[in-house]
């Protein structure tokens, strides 16, 4: 029911589309409705690569940032347990799945998409957790211990938003597979790993490699492995 409904939000664009749900390698069994392994990427007819190209529906796909993070809070759930978590440009909502199913108090999922939040909400279901869903940063009036975002700075406008994070929580977790040398206040470079875009779109090497940024306001001690 549930992969259905997504599912008709791009079929009348994309008529080869199919949702269905898929888990994630090295995410403990999380799962996502995403779109389907076999879809033709290179017979859109020009109707179809227009829509992709100007109304791009980011759910359906798990990015590799996307992954990279959710793989990080699985992988250390001390980052997350306890604590209130907000999901920043959430997509599909894979990054806050992995928060509410490490033991986080509370996760706050945001998009401007409201199809995104729709696709959120359906794969929360699916891994049998509660989220809360926003559609507006600015209008949170609540203050989180850590915030988590993947892939929002290949726009150099989105950059202003880095003070803004740390303003709202504690500690700031980025993750991008295009920006290779953030520099910004507060804001250091910890690592660098290996992910993969879900389903495979034959990206270049160069976006398998993830970069993890970590944000912290002068004063606060906290996680930063």
């Amino acid at each position: 029911m549930l992969a259905r409904a997504l599912g008709a939000r791009i079929r009348p664009h994309l008529t080869a589309a199919r949702i269905a749900p898929a888990t994630l390698p090295g995410c403990d069994g999380l799962r996502l409705f995403l779109l389907n392994d076999d879809f033709p990427h290179d017979a859109l007819s020009p109707d179809e690569m227009n829509w992709a190209l100007n109304e791009p529906s980011y759910w359906m796909f798990c990015w590799a940032s996307g992954l990279a993070q959710a793989r990080q809070i699985l992988a250390q759930p001390e980052l997350v347990r306890g604590r209130t978590v907000l999901d920043f440009g959430t997509g599909s909502g894979v990054v806050a799945i992995a928060a509410a199913l490490a033991g986080a108090a509370h996760v706050v999922a945001c998009d401007i998409d409201p199809v995104s939040l729709e696709s959120t909400a359906a794969n929360a279901v699916l891994n049998g957790v509660h989220l809360d869903l926003s559609g507006d940063f600015f209008d949170l009036d609540e203050r989180f211990d850590v915030l988590f975002a993947a892939d929002v700075l290949y726009d150099p406008a989105n950059r202003g938003l880095l003070p803004a994070f740390l303003d709202r929580a504690d500690q700031v977790w980025l993750a991008d597979s295009r920006v290779k040398g953030l520099t910004a206040p507060d804001y250091a470079k910890t690592d660098t790993v290996l992910s993969e875009t879900r389903p495979d779109l034959n990206e270049f090497d160069e976006f398998r490699h993830v970069n993890i940024y970590h944000g912290q306001r002068s004063g606060i001690s906290g996680h930063a492995c």
